[in-house]
């Protein structure tokens, strides 16, 4: 029996040129949340240098990733990765904020929603590097309390080390939309909540609920509990909200004294 010829044509294989191929490496580390939006990619030449290739060639792959949207490269600033979210180049959110702080409790009110499904997933998926991460930076708060008695904290402020938890846990659920959403929330928040955890969290009390509640979320994520990861964020991000609650009313009580 004579089988017919198959009416399918294949195309010859062209081999992919190199800043296609560096492109799609640097890409898919951005995209696994190697790099979070903000975060600087190696000099060109150092790039050369882990991919053994020309700089030229990497050159060409910034200008592939560039033209896509997902990095900009600065003239003497280097390469920057952009939010796969932020449709806002000109930062209005965070302008905004600035002008009417008020503004800020209704983010605050999205990250109660957003966020607390966020370490639900975050419990199914998180990895044991995942939890590691956390760890360290809840040991890191721990060690700024307990300096307040020796003056002796660590380089990165409580402030920071609380954002950098919440990323950690957006992070967790391993959807790079998650991360990059959480990420521009936080750039467009990091001057309100800085104000609000100088001039609100000032008491012994306040720092351990804090610390309580990171702990919660932190253990509920680890054991895989994934309803009690999203009712203690609910928990912490409703104390939250009530001490920014303060800090605006403090803040608009000293703009205008007489009211």
């Amino acid at each position: 029996m004579r089988l017919e010829k198959s009416s399918m044509q294949f195309k010859p294989i062209k081999p992919k040129k190199i800043s296609t191929q560096i492109a799609e490496q640097i890409r898919e580390s951005i995209l696994s949340g190697e790099f979070r939006p903000g975060d600087k990619l190696p000099p060109e030449r150092e790039l050369a240098e882990m991919f053994g290739v020309s700089r030229p060639s990497v050159r060409e792959a910034l200008n592939i990733l560039a033209a896509s949207g997902l990095v900009m490269s600065y003239q003497g600033g280097g390469t920057v990765v952009l939010s796969l979210v932020d449709m806002d180049k000109g930062n209005a959110l965070s302008e905004l904020i600035r002008k009417q702080q008020e503004r800020a409790l209704e983010v605050i009110e999205v990250r109660k929603c957003l966020e607390s499904w966020t370490a639900y997933y975050a419990a199914q998926r998180a990895e044991a590097d995942d939890i590691r991460r956390m760890e360290e930076i809840l040991l890191a708060m721990q060690n700024n309390f307990d300096a307040e008695k020796t003056d002796k904290f660590n380089s990165i402020s409580n402030e920071d080390l609380d954002a950098n938890l919440h990323i950690v846990i957006a992070k967790s659920t391993h959807n790079i939309v998650w991360l990059h959403l959480m990420q521009s929330i936080f750039d467009a928040m990091k001057e309100f909540q800085r104000g609000v955890w100088r001039a609100v969290y000032l008491t012994a009390e306040d720092r351990d609920i804090l610390y309580s509640h990171h702990s919660a979320i932190v253990a509920a994520i680890s054991q895989k509990n994934a309803e009690m990861a999203r009712d203690s964020m609910m928990q912490h991000l409703t104390f939250a909200e009530e001490r920014s609650i303060t800090y605006v009313s403090l803040t608009s009580t000293k703009k205008n004294p007489a009211s």
